[in-house]
C-alpha cells in the first residue's frame, strides 16, 4: 500500500467511450452513451451526434439554460434514471465557479460529467509540537461512505452560496463551530481529482483549509452525518492512510496534501514530485 494508490482510487477514471458535452462551444462534460440513450426524446433541448452531444445553441444565458436543463433533471427523477432531487444547483464551469455559464443539481452532476466543488477543512492540535488531527468517523447510515473516516468538516459547494459563508455553515452543523473560530482557518488551495462512478465521469475540486485548535476544543457535529469526533497523532492518521482504506477516498487526498505542506512527507522519498503532481488533475 502507498499514498500514491490512495490518489491513484481517486484518479481512476478512464474516458474512453464517454461523449463530450458541449455548451456554447465549450467542452464542460462527458457523457456515458447508455445515459445519451435517455437523452433522445429531449431533441429541444439537446442535440447529439457521433462526436458529441450539445446544448441546443437556441438556449441562451444563465438563467435559460439552467431552468430548462433543471426541469429535465426532475422529469429524469421521476422516471428513477436518476435516483433523486437533491436542490443543490452546482456551477457548470469550465473554469473557476465565478465562470458558470449554467447551474445543474447536485444530484446529476455526475450523469453529466460536470466538476463539483467542495471544501475540506483539517482542525489540527499542537501537543508539545507534536501534530494531532481531528478525525470524524461518519454515521453509519450515511448514503455514501457510510461509517468511513472523514476530514474534521467536509461538505460540498453549492452555485448560491460564497466559500466564506459556506464553510461557516458546514463548520457549525458539522462540528458546532462559532463563527469567531471558523474565521481563523486558513485557506491552503486545492486538490483536485477525476473520478469514475457507476454514473458517469466526477471531476472535482476541493477547496482546502487549515486550523490549528486549541487543546480544549472538542467538536460537535448538529447535523447527524458523523457519529464521533477522535484527536488523532499525526503519525497514526498516515499510517492509516497509507495502510488501509478506512478513510473515505476523497479525504485521503487532503490529509496526503497536509502532510505535504506541513513538511511531514520528505521530498527525497522515492515518488514525493509524482505524489504532489497528481493531487491536482
Amino acid at each position: 500500500m502507498s499514498y500514491i494508490q490512495r490518489i491513484n482510487t481517486c484518479n481512476n477514471a478512464r474516458l474512453k467511450g464517454y461523449v463530450p458535452f458541449i455548451i456554447s462551444g465549450l467542452q464542460v462534460g462527458w457523457l456515458k452513451p447508455h445515459f445519451i440513450e435517455q437523452l433522445a426524446e429531449w431533441s429541444n433541448i439537446f442535440h447529439h451526434d457521433e462526436k458529441s452531444v450539445q446544448l441546443n445553441d437556441n438556449i441562451k444565458g444563465f438563467n435559460e439554460r439552467s431552468e430548462m436543463v433543471d426541469k429535465l433533471i426532475h422529469v429524469l427523477v421521476q422516471k428513477q434514471i436518476i435516483k433523486a432531487y437533491l436542490n443543490e444547483p452546482y456551477p457548470v464551469t469550465v473554469g473557476d465557479r465565478s465562470e458558470a455559464i449554467m447551474t445543474l443539481d447536485r444530484s446529476a452532476v455526475s450523469y453529466f460529467g460536470i466538476r463539483s466543488f467542495g471544501q475540506h477543512l483539517n482542525g489540527y492540535v499542537l501537543k508539545s509540537n507534536d501534530i494531532h488531527l481531528w478525525i470524524a468517523h461518519r454515521a453509519k447510515d450515511r448514503y455514501i461512505a457510510p461509517g468511513k473516516l472523514d476530514n474534521m468538516v467536509a461538505g460540498g459547494l453549492p452555485w448560491y452560496t460564497t466559500l466564506k459563508e459556506n464553510l461557516i455553515k458546514e463548520c457549525a452543523e458539522e462540528a458546532g463551530m462559532n463563527k469567531a473560530l471558523v474565521s481563523q482557518a486558513q485557506a491552503t488551495g486545492t486538490v483536485s481529482y477525476i473520478a469514475e462512478s457507476v454514473n458517469g465521469i466526477k471531476p472535482d475540486t476541493l477547496y482546502c483549509y487549515d486550523i490549528e485548535l486549541p487543546e480544549d476544543f472538542v467538536p460537535v457535529c448538529t447535523d447527524g452525518e458523523v457519529e464521533s469526533f477522535e484527536l488523532i497523532p499525526v503519525n497514526e492518521v498516515m499510517e492509516t492512510v497509507r495502510n488501509s482504506e478506512d478513510f473515505k477516498p476523497n479525504c485521503n487526498l487532503v490529509i496526503i496534501d497536509f502532510l505535504i505542506r506541513h513538511g511531514l512527507l520528505d521530498p527525497d522519498q522515492a515518488g514525493y514530485a509524482e505524489l504532489a503532481r497528481k493531487l491536482h488533475q
